[in-house]
């Protein structure tokens, strides 16, 4: 498989994937953005949680899609994220649910 066939293949997987977001995201109430993964979801649940001077989050999430080319199955039942890094939730208003493409794969 030559570089530029891994490249068509990773471009038509990409578009392929924002063509199911394109499909399902009328059916999610939120978004919830992490330093690893783009989520939908319907139900989500933010704790801030310490442990001595370090401070982490602690996401939950029911009835979510997972923006990640690599995953087969997208929909999940129930998500838990743990992390130290930013987490982004907005609640979708369905006339603004389409991001540029561009912002869903970091800005390339």
């Amino acid at each position: 498989m030559s570089s530029e066939d891994l490249e068509n293949y990773e471009t038509e997987a990409e578009l392929a994937l924002y063509r199911e977001y394109r499909d399902v995201v009328g059916l999610f109430r939120y978004v919830v953005e992490t330093e690893r993964r783009f989520y939908l979801c319907n139900k989500v649940d933010l704790q801030v949680r310490s442990v001595g001077a370090d401070i982490y989050f602690e996401v939950t999430m029911a009835d979510a899609w997972v923006w990640d080319v690599y995953r087969s199955a997208r929909l999940v039942r129930n998500v838990r994220v743990v992390t130290f890094k930013d987490v982004n939730i907005e609640e979708l208003d369905h006339d603004d649910a389409m991001p540029d493409i561009r912002q869903l794969r970091g800005g390339r």
